[in-house]
């Protein structure tokens, strides 16, 4: 099976990603983990990478889809693969599908992970960090004991700037700004399949793969 995953920041892309690939035995190939592979082995590609994201610019799209075109050609993504953070745009879908032409295959699903505004800010505002160990917990989810304060090392928690509301809105206008178009793209190639992912972890991997084997994936 090759998939493609799509979803809002906080919709749990990450985690489903995780789950999906493992229950289908395909590899899971995100943009992050593929950057920083590259960046780690020194690859010609992963150099200039580091050059832009040093200086806190944006990886170029011919950057991105080189090491994403390498990747797919390693051998345990022969047979399958999971696609989370690439295409994240029309152009970007055009450049993977005629990849995938080239090597003589195609997208068989993209599955959006859909989850409302107001959901989302809930799930990432609520997130806070600890100042001296990283952990994160949340206030509705994942509780410290004492507001506030880490129970891991006592340490002061606090809340990221990037997960303040008014940031997590700006995101998620960016977000439909961008991918509206590609979820358009995709469904009308027939392949878009949308699945309600709020409620607990374990109910949205399992809605996810129904709807693969229901569409025949």
């Amino acid at each position: 099976m090759r998939l493609v995953l799509v979803g809002p920041p906080g919709a749990g892309k990450g985690t489903q990603a995780a789950f999906i690939a493992q229950a289908r035995s395909i590899p899971k190939i995100s943009t992050g983990d593929i950057f920083r592979a590259n960046v780690r082995e020194g690859t010609e590609l992963g150099v200039q990478a580091k050059q832009y994201m040093d200086a806190g610019d944006l990886v170029p799209d011919e950057i991105t889809i080189g090491m994403v075109r390498n990747r797919l050609a390693e051998d345990d993504a022969v047979k399958g693969f999971l696609l989370d953070g690439f295409p994240r745009n029309v152009p970007q879908a055009e450049v993977l599908g005629g990849m995938l032409d080239t090597m003589g295959t195609h997208l068989d699903v993209v599955l959006e992970l859909v989850v409302d505004d107001d959901e989302v800010v809930r799930r990432l505002s609520g997130r806070r960090t600890c100042r001296s160990c990283g952990h994160i917990w949340h206030v509705d989810f994942d509780p410290p004991t004492v507001e506030d304060v880490c129970d891991r090392c006592n340490g002061a928690l606090f809340q990221r700037d990037d997960d303040r509301p008014e940031t997590i809105r700006h995101r998620l206008e960016v977000y439909a700004e961008q991918t509206a178009p590609l979820v358009a793209y995709y469904a009308e190639r027939g392949v878009l399949i949308g699945i309600d992912a709020t409620g607990p972890v374990d109910n949205v991997t399992e809605r996810a793969l129904d709807a693969l084997r229901h569409h025949g994936a």
